[in-house]
């Protein structure tokens, strides 16, 4: 999303909030911005940011051309600040750092802009300290902070900012994308149960961990069903082998969740919601094997092992407990 009409076709009440305050040169001196993965929180903050340097600017909508607007895209430009979380958190040091670049003069105006990726993840000290910036603006300066979960973010934070909650994206007209993207109509279903990103659907489309991973979930709801001691030695020996690294367990339990939805779907003559499997004789024996009230119990494990891992419990520890749950 490039320009404000493009937003307008994803989020039409962001894009007229914003215009608007572009139009009355009301831009707020702080935004925050909810939505879920793939809504466009990110490509608004940028256009934001690049309305307030743009060289060229046209009505409400930036060049795109201009050295400004390059160097934000490239993320290049000295006086627009980015802030991620370092690894689960964004930590008090990073926003001390901000701070301290704040106090110096812009190097090419008075603007500046700084963006918090993951403010959710803010540790309360960093919170804090925002806090502070907040409520001492500066003319001149904007921030702009992204976040998945707005209520966890200080009330008092929330109240400095002028909220901007991003709607869902539209599941079909996603599926649609993907297909006349040259997707199949049954990976464009999948794809757009596990992500709202056009570029992030297509590149596990076509990731060869990706369709491994897809396997491994069948394996394992297979061994599930096997009645043998196998399951934690398949755990062990394959799953966290393939998915090492906590975001990637967390893919990992986001297709089993999928799996076991099918399942529950193939109990209530769902087929038109089934997304992970095809309605077939393997789909069928697996109905037969887990009870709806066994369903519903392994769906809430696994929503509960996904707050674990965000919590930053051992990964492994999770998969073992999930695995004990299913298995009872």
């Amino acid at each position: 999303m490039k320009t404000w009409s493009e937003v307008a076709e994803i989020q039409p009440m962001a894009s007229k909030i914003i215009t608007n305050s572009i139009v009355k040169d009301r831009i707020s001196h702080a935004y925050l911005i909810q939505g879920a993965r793939g809504t466009g929180k990110e490509a608004i903050a940028v256009l934001i940011a690049k309305v307030l340097f743009c060289e060229n600017l046209s009505g409400v909508n930036p060049c795109l051309d201009c050295n400004a607007c390059k160097r934000i895209d490239s993320r290049n430009h000295p006086d627009v600040h980015w802030i991620e979380p370092e690894g689960q958190s964004i930590k008090i040091e990073q926003i001390r750092n901000l701070q301290k670049e704040f106090t110096y003069s812009g190097l090419e105006s008075d603007q500046k802009v700084y963006m918090i990726k993951g403010a959710e993840t803010l540790t309360a000290n960093a919170a804090n300290r925002i806090l502070k910036f907040l409520e001492e603006p500066s003319q001149k300066t904007t921030a702009i902070m992204l976040t998945e979960n707005s209520q966890s973010i200080l009330p008092t934070i929330r109240s400095r900012c002028q909220n901007i909650d991003l709607q869902p994206l539209n599941a079909l007209k996603f599926q649609e994308k993907l297909v006349e993207s040259g997707l199949n109509e049954a990976s464009a279903k999948l794809m757009s149960a596990l992500t709202n990103n056009l570029d992030e659907a297509m590149e596990w489309s076509q990731d060869e961990w990706f369709a491994e991973a897809r396997k491994l979930v069948v394996q394992l709801v297979e061994t599930f069903t096997d009645n043998s001691n196998d399951v934690y030695l398949f755990i062990h020996n394959h799953w966290l082998q393939h998915f090492k690294e906590r975001i990637k367990i967390d893919q990992g339990i986001d297709l089993l969740l999928l799996a076991f939805k099918d399942i529950l779907y193939s109990h209530l003559d769902n087929e038109e919601s089934l997304v992970f499997f095809q309605q077939d004789e393997q789909l069928e024996r697996l109905s037969m094997y887990f009870s709806q009230e066994k369903l519903i119990s392994i769906l809430h494990g696994l929503l509960d092992a996904k707050r674990k891992l965000k919590q930053n419990v051992h990964p492994t520890l999770v998969m073992e407990q999930v695995t004990l749950q299913i298995e009872r």
